[in-house]
């Protein structure tokens, strides 16, 4: 019993500093990244729609203006605010 105390403790240590750690980090991200959206910001859907914000509704969806016209979407499906962005080249690894 006491065999197997130390490799069930390490692997508590490990799922908790590399799985659920990381995992609360990007919801905080996400989370203070969609309460910073506001009108006129520039943005990306996962789409890949170009457009900017005209208004954002309180029942979570947003008002996005392309160069087809208005058009509504969920406020989680905007993946980038290109906004404050300067044209840099993308960080390679």
């Amino acid at each position: 019993m006491d065999q197997l105390l130390g490799p069930l403790l390490l692997f508590v240590v490990f799922i908790v500093f590399f799985i659920v750690l990381p995992q609360q980090k990007k919801k905080k991200q996400e989370t203070k990244f969609f309460n910073e959206l506001k009108t006129g910001a520039k943005v990306v859907t996962n789409g890949g729609l170009h457009g900017k914000i005209l208004s954002i509704n309180d029942d979570g969806t947003v008002i996005i203006e392309t160069g087809a016209g208005k058009m509504k979407y969920d406020k989680g499906a905007i993946s980038i605010e290109k906004s404050n962005r300067i044209n840099t080249p993308a960080k390679t690894k």
